[in-house]
């Protein structure tokens, strides 16, 4: 696979995937990032390690995919929950030597810094940066409610009391000092608004060493990523899996090159990130949606690009991730495009998409057989809804093709 990226770019553009949860408050672990980095700044710490706490903010909650354990999150200080989260991004992180440094700072990011000392459960740095995480992202639960309005300055006192108050029990008391030596000042604020946080990240992604990825470490990152948006919803479990697997396998019996048969998988496994932004409610639903309801499913596919397209070396698969409700017929979305404005691997997409939600056993009611999965593709096929001539090669090897989306791994 002919894949140039920095995976560092990789990993902030997938970060606007995991802010996506909030919704409407769509910046909390950029912001998370800045605070954490600043107050690093503000303790002379060295240069690797300020970076490398902003890049532990962005990811800090990587374990998060359902709307509700966000609002959770935002809205209590000390959710009962936290820590359910946080051992899901530790597991999705241990293994990916790449960011492997972040898994225990983030298994710990919920713990209070009077239980890590009395628990000794980790070296102090790791402690340090765990807890540095903590005070952030608390920080950012008081300031929430403000942003949308601008008034976060207005509000940074009881902010800043809340947390000072917390010292010694939840927050070690340098790192307090530290944040309150840094958010008396306006800068601190502002640079979490909207303009000001795609400024920062700029600089941060200029400033870092990059880091070239390998082909192995591109499939692993989209892997973990397939597993947080398919982790959102019981109906759509190991959904992007199925469907990674299914387009590539697709496209070989298709004859295409090696090359473009890895670089479908890469965008089969991250095709519904913008699936993050949906309401659990929607996603949930075990009805039809109404019309509004289908409006907002529909503008999945729409975010997913916004965030692919921002990653060098991905052109082609943020194109294909994007274009997957796109139909031969002009009657896709979201920009309606024909078949012959559709490259070949997006209407492979397009295929498995489809054919993988149908075998696929939902909660609500169990896969379609055979002969009914079989009908219903030659039906969209005779609609012109889907490719006529990937239609046939999916008939072809239709049992091959149920196994593999029926995988559950």
């Amino acid at each position: 696979m002919s894949i140039n990226v920095d995976l560092r770019q990789l990993v902030y553009a997938l970060s606007d995937a995991l802010d996506l949860v909030g919704v409407d408050d769509i910046a909390h672990g950029k912001r998370v990032g800045v605070m954490a980095a600043e107050c690093a700044r503000a303790m002379q710490w060295p240069a690797a390690e300020v970076h490398f706490l902003f890049d532990l903010g962005l990811l800090h909650d990587i374990g998060v995919s359902s709307t509700a354990t966000h609002q959770h999150l935002i809205a209590e200080f000390d959710w009962a929950g936290s820590q359910a989260h946080a051992e899901t991004g530790y597991g999705l992180l241990k293994d990916f030597a790449p960011l492997a440094r972040m898994a225990l700072p983030v298994r710990y990011h919920h713990t209070r810094w009077d239980a890590l000392l009395a628990g000794r459960q980790l070296p102090l740095e790791l402690a340090r940066q765990a807890n540095l995480i903590l005070l952030a992202d608390r920080v950012d639960a008081m300031a929430a409610p403000f942003y949308a309005s601008g008034q976060v300055l207005q509000h940074r006192e009881p902010i800043r009391r809340e947390i000072a108050a917390r010292a010694g029990s939840y927050f070690a008391p340098e790192l307090v000092e530290a944040f309150l030596a840094v958010s008396a000042h306006e800068a601190f604020w502002l640079n979490l608004e909207s303009n000001a946080l795609a400024n920062y990240l700029a600089d941060m992604l200029a400033t870092a060493q990059p880091y070239q990825a390998s082909n192995a470490e591109l499939m692993q990152l989209a892997t973990i990523f397939a597993q947080i948006v398919d982790a959102k919803s019981s109906f759509t479990h190991t959904h992007s899996l199925g469907v990674a697997r299914v387009a590539r396998r697709l496209a070989e019996h298709m004859g295409v090159s090696v090359d473009h048969c890895e670089k479908l998988e890469i965008a089969g496994l991250l095709h519904d990130l913008g699936k993050l932004r949906v309401p659990d409610a929607i996603l949930e639903k075990p009805a039809p949606l109404d019309e509004d309801e289908r409006l907002v499913m529909r503008s999945h596919s729409f975010e997913t690009m916004q965030i692919l397209k921002k990653v060098r070396g991905f052109e082609e698969i943020a194109s294909w991730a994007a274009d997957h409700h796109e139909a031969p017929s002009g009657l896709g979305y979201p920009h309606g495009l024909d078949g012959a404005k559709l490259a070949l691997e997006a209407r492979i997409l397009r295929v498995a998409d489809i054919f993988q939600a149908m075998v696929q056993d939902r909660p609500y009611r169990p896969g379609l057989s055979r002969q009914a999965v079989a009908h219903f593709m030659a039906e969209l096929q005779g609609r012109n809804s889907i490719d006529a001539s990937i239609g046939g090669v999916l008939q072809a090897h239709l049992d091959e093709l149920i196994q593999l989306a029926r995988a559950s791994t």
